[in-house]
């Protein structure tokens, strides 16, 4: 392995990833809820929820404060779960870029500056998206 190959060998990485302190309440809550969400069950409760709010339409005669709860129910679920799941994209795009990160850096010859390609700005990744273009096209010719 090279000496600038920063991967601690696998059965290293878990040994002290059991050694490490969990996360925070906060974190240990979103990452729960976040797995529920996208569960089975999840989506039977808010079925089930949405199957009984309309079936009580009748009952109240269809009021406004009948609809007032579901717009409200409806309007909470979607605030709170927009930030779920920009956390769970971002926690997912840092876990791919470091696996990447990881393939880049093992492989002889590969370009070490792509480690950190995602810190550059738009304009610099339409430039390295096409420099690598015209290597491909290149290639095919």
């Amino acid at each position: 392995m090279p000496l600038d190959h920063p991967a601690a060998p696998e059965s290293n990485f878990a040994a002290n990833r059991r050694s490490v302190r969990p996360g925070s309440l906060g974190e240990r809550l979103a990452q729960t809820v976040t797995r529920w969400t996208g569960s089975t069950a999840a989506f039977s409760v808010a079925m089930v929820s949405v199957v009984v709010w309309a079936a009580t339409g009748p009952l109240l005669h269809w009021s406004d404060t009948w609809q007032l709860i579901m717009n409200t129910a409806s309007s909470i679920v979607t605030f709170l779960m927009v930030f779920l799941i920009q956390r769970s994209q971002n926690k997912d795009t840092l876990a791919i870029h470091v696996k990447l990160n990881e393939i880049i850096s093992s492989l002889e010859g590969a370009s070490k500056g792509l480690v950190s390609v995602e810190d550059l700005s738009e304009v610099e990744l339409q430039t390295l998206k096409a420099r690598y273009q015209r290597i491909v096209d290149d290639v095919a010719a």
